[in-house]
């Protein structure tokens, strides 16, 4: 009889707890629970935000704020190596890009709790690195607030550079943030403008009596050559594209001075350029010189000599840049 009563019991308190009734306090409790937890993980975020435009994080803060659900919100996170030991001189550069980006959007009067910036170092959250199978720094990393992250959400740093402008037009796209990049005023350009027409003004001033040097060939046809020089090595490109300077491979340590790809390119691999294109221009003055020079001839052999051994030179090397960078290019200056 006992036992029949013990299972009355037990069969009305399972109809209880299964009842519609109590299925929707359930559903009632979770929701309001997961709201409160929303609410402290935004609340948490802001107040990181008010400090630093950028958050430091590390493997735990990463898997409650990222990972964790719920999240109604945006992380833009770069993944870097700044301790001075690991030596990523690009990881600086990108970090202060990094930064204006963030301080922008932190004091813009559109600023809302949708997109959040934060930064992972390497030595703060190896353990991040290796959840996300991360071999290379910088990366920047677009965690959207629904879903998981897809193939745009991760930045082409190579194609496109660090700047903060491209940065800011990739955010826009993946989550419709429009911010607008605000620098701190920088007056080294005006200052190097006013010296360079200060000494020009000095030299004018000085020569007022002679001024044939501003009619002198010679000194345009200098100035024009390095104009084009400058030009047709790609320091344009690297003014609206900011690339980094190098990349330098954290696995191996390897340092890469010339990008592998037609679509992009390195700072220094402009200055590789603009240095071997001074070098066959170079060559090719001293033949022409060679040719109409009233020196004795056996100074215009040297020049001749000088002068086809730097265009030899040089010019192979250009194409073996041009080569590496376009796969299959099958012509070489210097055949082996």
């Amino acid at each position: 009889m006992k036992t029949l009563i013990k299972l009355f019991l037990t069969l009305c308190v399972c109809t209880v707890l299964h009842s519609p009734s109590a299925d929707g306090q359930k559903k009632k409790e979770v929701r309001h629970a997961l709201t409160t937890l929303l609410s402290e993980k935004v609340a948490q975020l802001m107040e990181w935000t008010s400090r630093r435009s950028v958050i430091r994080m590390n493997g735990d803060k990463f898997r409650r704020f990222v990972k964790a659900p719920p999240r109604n919100y945006s992380m833009v996170i770069m993944f870097t190596a700044l301790q001075p030991h690991r030596q990523c001189g690009v990881c600086k550069q990108a970090d202060e890009e990094f930064q204006a980006l963030a301080n922008s959007w932190r004091y813009s009067s559109a600023f809302t709790n949708k997109v959040f910036f934060a930064l992972v170092d390497f030595d703060e959250g190896s353990d991040v690195f290796q959840m996300l199978n991360m071999n290379s720094a910088p990366t920047f990393l677009h965690f959207p607030a629904k879903g998981r992250p897809r193939r745009a959400d991760t930045y082409e740093l190579q194609v496109r550079g660090f700047g903060a402008e491209q940065l800011a037009r990739w955010v826009a796209d993946r989550t419709d943030v429009m911010i607008r990049v605000i620098r701190p005023p920088n007056y080294a350009g005006p200052l190097l403008l006013g010296l360079l027409l200060a000494v020009i003004g000095g030299l004018a001033y000085l020569r007022r009596h002679n001024l044939e040097f501003l009619f002198n060939t010679n000194v345009w046809a200098f100035s024009a050559l390095c104009f084009v020089l400058i030009m047709t090595s790609g320091q344009m490109w690297n003014h609206i594209r900011g690339p980094p300077y190098a990349h330098k491979n954290p696995s191996t340590g390897q340092i890469s001075y010339i990008h592998g790809s037609s679509q992009a390119q390195f700072v220094a691999e402009t200055h590789i350029v603009l240095l071997f294109n001074a070098a066959v221009t170079l060559g090719m003055v001293l033949l022409c010189e060679a040719a109409t020079s009233p020196l004795d001839i056996g100074k215009r052999r040297i020049m001749c000599v000088a002068g086809i051994g730097l265009v030899m030179l040089f010019f192979s090397w250009l194409l073996s840049i041009f080569r590496a960078k376009y796969h299959g290019y099958p012509y070489s200056f210097l055949m082996g």
